[in-house]
């Protein structure tokens, strides 16, 4: 009895210490659980973290100023603080809205709410304090007014079967595509009941102009019976309600006749049924208690950081594909519920640890790492909003570009002649260069944006664009106006590195700098122009490693 007394005593102490240790310390630890037996590289250095949270948290590599700052703080709290400051700034607004966006709508500019009302409604929640759960339910009620109109874009045009689609892929982490017609061919626990369930959530949803607003909403229509549907193999009829996937049905309320509507027909919009099968979902979807959604959630913001889901790829979270952490994915799961689905506490805690914080280079006397095994951090490709933004600050053209003015008399930009090289023109705005940058370095509209793409195009772009090789010119005050006026070549080397590679040259590199500054002292100017455009076309820049 007193043993056992004791065991108790000692098995509370020991769930008590875990509870009150940091998530990011818990997180570490059950990395190198798992790896017991393996080296893990080191910590990065300061130049490195800077660079990379940098990045992540607010779409753009750190100015030179910024570096010289962080490396002479001595404070022991410095990378905590920095996180804190740039999570909290508008900045992480801005850029987080792209992740996101990208994330959920996969460059697909469906339905009546434009970009920039999306843009707007992601940026104004992630402003504050941004619930997760919170903003996935308003886009998938899609039933607010004013700004809070534009959270139904995700839902798109309100075709049934790409919402269904959608919402398990994106937000269940579940490609039931090929349930649509029978139980998946390969991953058993998929059923078509699933896929169905699903689409009786969504199959009432329609789009409707407001006749005074003239302004198109989602509306829902009268769900009065289940859903029918078979399998093309058996041809066997079968119906379901709303059902989440391994969750109980709903069931379909029935009213008398005259009381199914809970407000009746005005301004072009339909009769409000007292029953909403969409509304539902977002309620069903977004429960703590539906652990679809909540590791679902988890496991793309830790790709979003990591680079690699802990299931992978993130639309296949399956038996046949188990996590490569299981109880790191449990445990995030159940600290997000905990902490309300703050999606801000979550990035923090991820960014505090070490696993976030590792190098990227090899341990020594390692070879090859599993990528899966987080023992090293793995380099990710910048996005084209990323690569554009370091690319302007890098050769310091940021205020020249966001000072253009556009002509509205003017014609528009042929962008397709400027990648043919029929159109000599430079892009005349910043919304322009954007343009380019995500037709070459990303995904095609409807593809996720998950592992990095090499392509001989890309490559070509960085080396030969009319206009990086413009920005490498003395223009104002820009990077190479700048070197320009430095007398020595250790000074050219110091001001080059900080502003491109976001660190100081070692002194291999201060002797490249000054050998290639010698051999062409005659076309000075454009040497500095060379050696920028080398660092920029490094593998180093084009990675957040």
């Amino acid at each position: 009895m007193r043993s056992t007394f004791f065991n108790s005593i000692y098995l509370f102490a020991i769930v008590t210490l875990q509870a009150n240790t940091p998530l990011h310390e818990r997180i570490d630890g059950l990395i190198r659980e798992k790896a017991v037996g393996h080296s893990f590289s080191g910590v990065c250095d300061d130049a490195t973290f800077l660079r990379r949270v940098t990045l992540d948290l607010t779409g753009n590599i750190p100015t030179a100023g910024d570096v010289l700052t962080f490396l002479k703080d001595q404070s022991p709290n410095k990378r905590k603080e920095l996180i804190d400051r740039l999570i909290t700034g508008d900045l992480f607004a801005d850029h987080w809205m792209e992740r996101l966006s990208v994330m959920l709508l996969e460059r697909l500019d469906q339905g009546k709410v434009t970009q920039a009302e999306w843009g707007h409604f992601l940026k104004q929640t992630l402003r504050e304090e941004p619930l997760w759960d919170v903003m996935v339910r308003h886009m998938i009620k899609a039933n607010g007014k004013g700004p809070a109109r534009s959270a139904m874009k995700f839902l798109g045009t309100a075709d049934h079967h790409a919402m269904t689609e959608n919402v398990s892929r994106l937000l269940l982490g579940m490609d039931l595509t090929c349930a649509k017609c029978h139980d998946h061919p390969s991953v058993k626990e998929w059923k078509q009941a699933h896929y169905w369930g699903l689409f009786a959530y969504l199959n009432q949803t329609r789009q409707a102009t407001h006749k005074k607003e003239e302004k198109v909403y989602l509306v829902e229509g009268l769900a009065s019976k289940k859903v029918e549907f078979e399998s093309v193999f058996d041809l066997e009829k079968m119906s379901t309600g709303p059902r989440l996937p391994n969750g109980g049905e709903v069931e379909i309320p029935q009213f008398e006749k005259g009381k199914e509507y809970e407000k009746p027909a005005e301004d072009g919009l339909p009769a409000v049924p007292r029953f909403r099968p969409r509304e539902r979902l977002a309620e069903d979807l977004t429960s703590g208690e539906n652990t679809g959604f909540v590791r679902n959630s988890v496991n793309r913001i830790w790709f979003l950081l990591l680079g690699r889901g802990l299931s992978h790829p993130l639309d296949q979270m399956h038996g046949k594909n188990p996590p490569s952490h299981p109880k790191l994915l449990e445990l995030l799961a159940h600290e997000f519920v905990s902490h309300d689905f703050n999606l801000k506490w979550l990035l923090r805690e991820i960014m505090l640890s070490k696993t976030y914080q590792r190098s990227s280079r090899l341990p020594e006397g390692v070879t090859k790492v599993e990528p899966d095994s987080y023992r090293v951090t793995a380099p990710k490709g910048l996005t084209p909003e990323q690569l554009l933004r370091s690319l302007m600050r890098a050769t310091g053209n940021t205020g020249q570009i966001k000072a253009l003015k556009v002509d509205p008399e003017a014609e528009k930009f042929d962008r397709k002649g400027y990648f043919t090289g029929s159109n000599v023109e430079l892009p005349p705005s910043l919304e322009e260069m954007q343009a380019i940058f995500i037709q070459t370095f990303g995904q095609p509209p409807g593809e996720a944006a998950v592992d990095f793409s090499p392509g001989v195009n890309k490559s070509l772009f960085l080396m030969n664009d009319r206009l990086i090789q413009h920005w490498l010119k003395p223009l104002g005050n820009n990077l190479v106006a700048r070197l320009g006026k430095l007398e020595t070549t250790d000074a050219v080397a110091r001001g080059m590195y900080l502003s491109v590679l976001s660190r100081l040259p070692e002194e291999e590199e201060k002797t490249w700098v000054n050998a290639y500054l010698e051999k062409n002292e005659q076309r000075r100017t454009n040497a500095l122009g060379d050696l920028a455009w080398a660092l920029l076309n490094s593998a180093e820049f084009r990675f957040n490693h």
